[in-house]
């Protein structure tokens, strides 16, 4: 028996990982920073309830340059999961499998996430 001296699998300097599997794995990020950011938003809420001192020191912190960092990200992530959330609804009833159909939807679902970020901030 002879031992070949390669690697088992592609080395990350060659390995290309799939526009998909990207998407799908910030699918799963933005989950858990929602989750989070809800947790934020809980703060803030609870802050309101315990009176004008409260709120004050939430609204000092949130509306500092990391807070609306913080916020702008949560923004993102909210989007970007609502919109890929819709595409996985679409992928439910059986469309948008093919490779060429789903690298179309999911620059779409980057694209109408960063379109509404953008849009609610400066409505906002």
């Amino acid at each position: 028996m002879t031992t070949r001296n390669r690697p088992l699998s592609p080395h990350v300097q060659i390995y290309k990982m799939p526009f998909t599997a990207i998407l799908s794995i910030s699918h799963r990020i933005t989950g858990i920073a929602l989750a989070l950011g809800t947790v934020v938003l809980g703060y803030w809420l609870a802050s309101a309830a315990y009176g004008p001192a409260a709120y004050g020191h939430a609204q000092a912190i949130l509306g500092s340059l990391v807070g609306k960092l913080v916020l702008f990200g949560w923004t993102g992530a909210l989007f970007y999961h609502l919109c890929n959330g819709i595409r996985h609804l679409f992928w439910d009833v059986g469309h948008g499998y093919e490779k060429a159909e789903a690298d179309k939807s999911g620059r779409m679902v980057v694209a109408a996430a960063a379109a509404l970020t953008l849009l609610a901030w400066i409505i906002g």
